[in-house]
């Protein structure tokens, strides 16, 4: 029996959110108290702001409900590694919808994990190794978390950085935001040295160390961390008019295309027209749309044109026939 009663309400707490209906007697039996203090016990989560239903019966149940905002969750041993193993996976990885906002949650979650299971976590990540897709580098969750909580508590960040030339440099910054492109994640944030805004790849962060020191956020000039660094990888390239029929349906082509290009134009039912402005090389846009696996024609720029005759020639070579 648990006499503590914020113990026992934890515990309570913790039942109810597995989605299922609880008998007041099952947790009567599961909590050894009476089916009375049962009831108490579900006034007394109301009253917290946990939406617990009831239902009319011989032996009436009890279920916790979707309300206005997300109560904590309590989570048993076994949950809590499930949780953290996953998000660090993810985390890890750059996956596409895995952003900030999971890092985060991964932090939160790490800071308070016992010693015990930090290492049930730790050597379960160590013993897997993921299949993945793609070119992004992988990143040690632990350079996530510690950018996202000072992120989140406003709070100075130091690390070693490797630039793409392979110099190597110390920052102290003000982090701002984390920002994931589906293949590579990025920091942007004020460095301190340079008194500018500057962005990041993770992968090429190591030591990364929150100093302890606060600041007050600085206002980004794009107003938009996914914006500034769109600008950053673009801005000093020439945006150009892509124009592109492909010889299929619009919708698997716009599931294949990223979501910027915005949709394609519907021709007939077996194909579409992409007209977009873009900032991409010409030399990539070529090898993107030969990668889609559908027949397609360039219509501009001509410079984009001569980009795709001279990969088709490029490959028809490495394949070992002439170019037609």
């Amino acid at each position: 029996m648990t006499t503590d009663t914020p113990a026992r309400l934890l515990q309570l707490l913790s039942l109810l959110q597995t989605p299922r209906e609880w008998p007041g007697g099952e947790l009567a039996d599961r909590l050894g108290v009476s089916r009375r203090t049962v009831r108490r016990d579900i006034d007394r989560l109301r009253e917290l702001g946990y939406p617990v239903r009831a239902t009319m019966g011989a032996d009436g149940g009890y279920r916790l409900v979707a309300g206005k905002a997300m109560p904590p969750l309590v989570l048993d041993d076994e949950e809590a590694v499930a949780i953290a193993v996953g998000l660090r996976a993810g985390a890890g990885h750059a996956l596409e919808g895995v952003d900030e906002a999971s890092v985060r949650a991964l932090a939160k979650l790490e800071q308070v994990l016992p010693g015990r299971l930090r290492h049930r976590v730790s050597t379960l990540q160590a013993a897997t190794t993921p299949l993945t897709t793609g070119d992004g580098a992988t990143i040690a969750p632990e350079t996530l978390t510690v950018m996202a909580s000072t992120i989140a508590g406003h709070e100075r960040l130091r690390f070693a950085y490797r630039a793409a030339d392979g110099t190597g440099s110390r920052r102290v910054t003000e982090p701002y935001r984390l920002v994931s492109t589906g293949r590579r994640w990025y920091l942007v944030a004020y460095d301190l040295d340079r008194a500018d805004w500057r962005t990041f790849r993770v992968d090429r962060v190591s030591e990364p160390f929150a100093t302890g020191a606060r600041f007050t956020p600085r206002e980004l000039p794009t107003g938009n961390a996914a914006e500034f660094l769109r600008r950053s990888m673009y801005g000093a390239r020439e945006s150009y008019a892509l124009d592109v029929t492909f010889a299929a349906p619009a919708d698997v082509i716009a599931a294949r295309l990223p979501g910027r290009l915005g949709p394609p134009e519907p021709l007939d039912e077996g194909s579409c027209r992409l007209r977009a402005t873009v900032s991409e090389a010409k030399d990539w846009m070529a090898v993107r749309l030969a990668m889609l696996g559908h027949d397609f024609t360039v219509h501009a720029p001509e410079e984009l044109v001569r980009e795709v005759r001279e990969l088709g020639a490029r490959l028809s070579r490495a394949a070992g026939t002439e170019p037609t």
